[in-house]
Formats: C-alpha cells, structure tokens, sequence
C-alpha cells in the first residue's frame, strides 16, 4: 500500500499527529469484533459526525494501523487493489462471505452484509458472525 492509502510514513510509523476525526475513526475501527464489519456510513452513523466519504477518507490515510478490512463498502466488495490482503484476514476471522458468480469480475468473492454486519452492540462476546442478534440494518 502506498502512504495514501495506509497513512504510513514507509518505516511502519504513523504519523505524530492524527486530525481528532481521523482519531475517532480509528477507534471505531479497533471496537469492530474479528469476523465482523462496519460500512464507511454506519461508522459515521456511529460517531454522529461526517459522512462514508469523510470515514472512507480517514481509513485510506490513517487505518494501517488498525484493522482496516473490518470498515467496508455497503455493497460488500473487497476494497480494490487490497482484495487479496482483505480476503486473507477474513477467512482467517470466519468473516462470513458470499461465494462469486463465475461471471463475476476476478471471481472474488463479496462479503455477507446481513451476517457480516456489526451494529456495536455486544462487544467481542456477540458471538459468532451471523449467529444470535441480526445485526445492523
């Protein structure tokens, strides 16, 4: 990943200073649970500030040093140029995903917004991606 798109200064540091926004992000972003997700619009909907642009944005400059495949487009496709990486921490968390139509382009496949969807409650013990409580929306 380039420094735009992980905020990484190229030695694995961050930058000294983050925006406060980016910062709030990035909190968000480490409260997901392995094997869940959040879109770009429900970790705005979360702080109560900013929009999925403004979150997607503060993700691509500042997330290396968070989970970052855990914040997510709604339509759950893996975030172009990242699919291999994302691909590997999801199956290595049992991120719940949905296989790809052979039509499909790079027969990727695309992530289970209905089980995969994290609404913040519950914590780390909600259990299982797609078991207990539906999640968010």
């Amino acid at each position: 990943m380039s420094q735009d798109e992980t905020g990484a200064t190229g030695d694995g540091e961050q930058p000294a200073e983050l925006p406060e926004y980016a910062e709030r992000v990035l909190d968000v972003a480490d409260l997901i649970p392995p094997g869940r997700v959040m879109t770009y619009g429900d970790v705005a909907e979360w702080l109560g500030d900013g929009g999925p642009r403004q979150v997607g944005r503060a993700m691509a400059l500042y997330g290396s040093a968070v989970p970052w495949w855990r914040v997510v487009r709604a339509d759950g496709a893996l975030l172009p140029g990242h699919e291999l990486r994302a691909l590997d921490h999801y199956r290595a968390e049992g991120t719940p995903l949905r296989e790809a139509s052979r039509q499909a382009d790079g027969h990727l496949p695309r992530l289970d917004m209905r089980r995969a969807r994290w609404d913040g409650s519950g914590g780390e013990s909600s259990g299982p991606a797609g078991q207990g409580e539906e999640t968010h929306r």
